[in-house]
């Protein structure tokens, strides 16, 4: 594989890995919303759902960035 093939793989699977994080932070700020604001519980329950799934997602990605530096 071309070196410029390499990177733009890996520059493709790092973007894959990231976007699972930024999912996580902006539900991670949803539910500290929640809770200052005394809205309903439903709502923090439904982000930590996001979150998890967001987490599964990203140790995914990673294992993909590992299994792509491993060939």
């Amino acid at each position: 594989m071309s070196e410029d093939k390499v990177v733009s793989t890996l520059n493709k699977l790092v973007h894959d890995a990231r976007a699972p994080l930024n999912r996580i932070s902006m539900n991670a700020e949803l539910i500290k919303l929640v809770l200052e604001n005394d809205m309903p519980k439903d709502k923090a329950v439904a982000a930590l759902d996001k979150i998890i799934s967001n987490c599964q997602q990203c140790s995914e990605s990673l294992q993909n960035i590992t299994d792509f530096n491993n060939r």
